[in-house]
């Protein structure tokens, strides 16, 4: 392992976020911008969105978003900062973040896996379980929405921060104790820990095209599981999204597909037929 990905395993351990340029290749820049243009217009009864859940599954054949996320360069990184092997690489969510078209809208201040409410006790032994994942942001266009508290991921709140954490989304995020904003360039990405104090604002004026992802290891477990499964991913399983892949992965040795087949043995196992039927899912992410 390089001097530099070291370096980057440690910022992420010791601040909770790491800022890593250049992932996407060149050959998929274009191709994964053309993808996002299709979003808006959008079906449904929503009159303003912010985000667009699931791009690899198959029914919006753009396979370019499945490419990307199981391209070598964004696999690597993966398991330096999971000090893991490739094949403990476990295929996850991929969704797209977009400024709304007729209002601002802004995420209130969480971890995605500690609730507010737990006390102390509580919240120092939650800190300590590794949640064997890793989420980013990568922008196609710069973004300066993503808002943290450093250090948050491993430390009890404050009770000055404690108070800010509200349903209420923040006025301004830099209220917050400790707060800093992640400014994102184009093609930049930040990794970070899901439990790191963080909040996002969505400026309606501002254009915003954000791919937003997380990985996992498979010793992870039912700890991946509360986190994954409680966002509806039975179309993992669909014959179209194993021939995607299966087409993707003529380069790559089955990559993609042997990723997708670890996260269908985690459904399977922990929360499908057979599996357990009491797993307590993460509602705060």
């Amino acid at each position: 392992m390089s001097l530099e990905r070291k370096s980057l395993r440690a910022q992420l351990e010791s601040t909770g976020y790491v800022v890593v340029p250049d992932l996407i290749p060149p050959g998929l820049v274009q191709a994964l911008n053309d993808a996002c243009l299709r979003f808006p217009p959008f079906e449904g009864d929503e009159t303003d969105v912010w985000g667009v859940q699931h791009l690899m599954h198959p029914e919006l054949e753009e396979p370019v978003f499945a490419e990307w996320y199981g391209s070598q360069c964004l696999r690597e990184v993966c398991c330096e900062l999971l000090d893991c092997r490739p094949d403990d690489l476990q295929m996850e969510l991929f969704n797209l973040l977009i400024n709304p078209s007729q209002k601002p809208f802004a995420l209130r201040w969480h971890r995605d896996d500690i609730p507010a409410t737990v006390d102390e006790t509580e919240e120092l032994a939650r800190l300590k379980i590794s949640s064997f994942g890793v989420q980013w942001n990568t922008a196609l266009l710069a973004d300066e929405s993503l808002y943290v508290v450093p250090g948050t991921h491993k430390a009890t709140l404050t009770p000055s921060q404690r108070a800010l954490c509200t349903p209420a989304a923040p006025t301004n995020p830099l209220d917050m104790p400790g707060a800093i904003k992640v400014p994102l360039r184009r093609g930049e990405t930040v990794f970070y820990n899901n439990n790191i104090l963080h909040c996002a604002t969505y400026d309606n004026t501002v254009p915003r095209v954000t791919l937003h992802a997380c990985m996992g290891d498979t010793r992870g477990g039912e700890k991946r599981a509360r986190n994954i499964l409680q966002h509806d991913v039975s179309w993992i399983k669909a014959p179209d999204m194993v021939g995607t892949l299966e087409d993707l992965d003529k380069k790559d040795r089955g990559i993609r597909l042997q990723m997708l087949q670890r996260l269908v043995q985690l459904a399977d196992t922990t929360a499908g037929e057979g599996g357990s039927q009491t797993l307590e899912y993460s509602l705060e992410g």
